[in-house]
This record gives C-alpha cells, structure tokens and sequence, in this order.
C-alpha cells in the first residue's frame, strides 16, 4: 500500500490531464451558450420598450446592444401609439449593424421594386408581412403587397373559424405568413390563420401563467350542453360540469345559465397537458349542510318536495342542496307496497318528520307526519285491496270491509 508520499508522476500527470479536460468542458459550455445569444434573421423574441422616439422605439431585447423598430409599426389608424414605455412587445430580428439591432413586427405592404425580394426574405426568415385584401378569387382572396407583388390567400386561412361574410373583408389591411413562395415570387400562398394560432397559444401561456387551482375568477359563458356549460376565463375555456353549477340539483343546464352570462366561478382543477380547465360555482357559495343541525333537527317536522323517486324510497328537498330520504318502509304505514310512487310522486310537497341526521355522509332519514302520514296509509290501503282483489278469490267485498278486516288483523 502505497503512502501520500509514494504516489507515482503518472498519477500526477493523470490528473492533472482530468482536470483540464474538465475545464474544457466547462469552457465549451460557456461557449456554447454565448452561442446561442445570437440571433438569427427571423427569430421571434420579446422584449420591453425602453424609449419611444420621434421615428424609432427602442427596446431591451436581453442581449448586447439595444433592438430598434420603426415606431410606424405602432401607430393606430387614427394616428395614436398602441405601445407605451414599459410595455412587452414580441418582434422579428432582421438584422445587426455596429450594436444596433432591427426588428420589426412585419414587413409593410407599400414596398414596390424590390418588393418581392424583401417577400422572399420574409418567407426564408418567417417574418409576417402586411397586404391589404383585394378581391374574391375562386377557392379564397387575392392580397395585394404592393407594385405587382400580388398573393393567394385560401378562405380556410383567412382566420381562425370560417368568416360568414367573406366579402367584409375585401379592402382591409390585415398580416400574413408567406407559407409558400415560388416561381420567383409570381406563386406566393399566404396565411393570416398561422399568425392568430401562435398568437392565440401565446395568449393561452400567458393564461395559464396566471390562474392556479383554487382561484376564484369571472368568466363568461360561451356555450351550454346537456352536461354543462363552457366558460371563458380570459382566453382560455373552462368546463363547469351541471353537477358544479350549485347545491341544488340542476335538471337542464338552459333553465339557470345562458350565453353571455357572467359568473364567478373557482377553478377546481387544471390539466395542461390535455388542455383542460374544471370550473365550479358550487365551490363559490357556503356549505347549506353546515346549518341543517339548527335549521332542521332530529324530530322536527317539515314541508318538503319529493325531488326524485327510486325503487328503495323518495327523495325530499328540505332546501337548496339539502335533500332527505324517505325510505320504501316509510311509506306503506306497515304495508307493503312495490314502488314509492304508489303513494307519492315526483314534485309533490309532503309533510315529513327528521328521523335521524348523519353529518358524515351527509344523510337525513326522514318518516312521513300529519295529513301526508293518513294520506299514505289510505293509499297503501287501497293498492294493496286492489292488489289482492286482482290475485285472489272473487267475492272478497268491498273497500270497506277490506279496510275493518285489516284492522280486526291488526288486533
């Protein structure tokens, strides 16, 4: 075994070798990361206004050196700016001069000359270019750059959904994505829905960005289904579920939401990978089931309203999202019968009594009381009479001999 004081040159060399190339590595990482801070013609990036001047806004792109655009490209119809100092704006790199970068949020339509070198540049670099709509043509609309420089625009990428009105468009200045540029620019095919897709994906990022599990937002309800309905929370469309839209049971989504509608909702859960969003209203209001101790305690007696009828009992509103449960054995006073709706039925309002309350499963046993208790025994009278006159012997008398038979029985 060898002693700190044995060890052999080539272990020196060894690792002297290890920790250089070690440094290398590091050195070609660094590099490579210097690398990718320049940009290309055509790339995309965000960046803050820094200064708005008399012909060019300045702009903090991240690098070395200030962005450049010409301020034209903000200026509103009416002749207003539509960015101030401060604001984020996205923007194509065109070039780099003595630290100076270009950019520009499009190509303008007004070029003539070498326009349709600059088209084609635009093509190479992606960057979008700005034509106004000149007329109709078979399968979709002419665009006109500017000079000669003409384009062919299909009606299914003119936006994002199909346009009702095609002939609206016709004289407007919107900007495209050049998808396909030949036979030196006499064969161009544009597209403005490309645009609106990135910029609706931007939109969704910065969406997402800002919303989280919990939150309580505003949204508007932009369509209704026979399992609820679709809101939008700011560019982005949630699902509020017809279970969700509160306590108390929904039956049709149509009859307490409509179009346009502005709720508050609270997001419930978020799936960004399918692109999901679960709403709920139901998780906005207080808890009914916190006050059914003190507003309906056991042995108190109700008027309720049979909501729904299964094959084991009625269920009973009590009140909004409170709902009780009349079992089968409460109804027939004793008898038997076969179906609740023999002695109940469906929107009825009842007389019941709180037989028993639990809170953790959040369940009421109810019994019928008063006039609806002798409204029951009399019907279950009745259909078990009818039952037997129907399976037994004829000659078995009347109502009223069933009825004092039944009670020397019960003697």
């Amino acid at each position: 075994m060898k002693s700190k004081h044995d060890i052999d040159d080539d272990e020196i060399v060894g690792e002297t070798e290890e920790t250089e190339d070690e440094s290398f590595v590091a050195l070609f990482e660094e590099s490579s990361k210097q690398s990718k801070r320049w940009l290309e013609p055509g790339q995309k990036l965000t960046g803050k206004v820094l200064k708005i001047g008399n012909e060019w806004i300045f702009m903090d792109t991240g690098q070395k050196g200030e962005g450049v655009i010409e301020r034209k490209e903000f200026l509103h119809i009416d002749g207003n700016l539509t960015v101030a100092e401060g604001d984020s704006i996205s923007a194509y790199f065109l070039s780099s001069s003595h630290g100076e970068m270009r950019f520009t949020t499009r190509i303008g339509g007004t070029v003539s000359g070498g326009g349709s070198a600059q088209l084609e540049q635009a093509w190479q670099a992606r960057v979008p270019v700005e034509g106004v709509v000149e007329k109709e043509i078979k399968g979709g609309y002419e665009i006109k750059f500017g000079g000669t420089a003409r384009a062919f625009c299909p009606y299914s990428q003119i936006a994002l959904r199909r346009v009702d009105n095609p002939e609206a468009l016709i004289g407007t200045r919107l900007t495209f994505q050049i998808s396909e540029y030949a036979e030196n620019g006499r064969n161009i095919i544009v597209s403005r829905r490309a645009l609106l897709e990135e910029e609706q994906q931007r939109l969704k990022e910065e969406a997402h960005a800002g919303i989280a599990e919990g939150m309580t937002v505003t949204g508007t309800v932009t369509s209704l289904q026979d399992y609820g309905a679709f809101v939008d929370i700011g560019g982005l469309e949630g699902l509020l579920p017809v279970s969700e839209i509160g306590w108390s049971r929904v039956k049709d989504v149509r009859e307490v939401l409509s179009v346009g509608q502005q709720l508050k909702v609270a997001i419930k859960s978020i799936d960004k990978e399918k692109e999901r969003i679960s709403l709920s209203i139901k998780d906005t209001l207080a808890d009914p089931w916190e006050q059914v101790p003190d507003k309906f305690p056991e042995g108190s007696f109700h008027t309720g309203t049979v909501a729904r009828l299964d094959t084991f009992g009625a269920f009973v509103t009590l009140g909004d999202g409170v709902d009780g449960l009349l079992h089968i054995s409460k109804l027939g006073s004793g008898k038997r019968i076969n179906h609740p709706r023999e002695v109940v039925k469906e929107g009825e309002q009842i007389e019941i009594k709180i037989d028993s309350i639990d809170r953790a499963n959040r369940r009421i046993s109810l019994a019928l009381a008063g006039p609806a208790r002798a409204a029951a025994e009399e019907e279950a009278t009745l259909t078990e009479f009818r039952r037997q006159s129907d399976d037994g012997p004829k000659g078995m008398g009347t109502l009223g001999d069933m009825v004092r038979r039944t009670q020397r029985n019960k003697k």
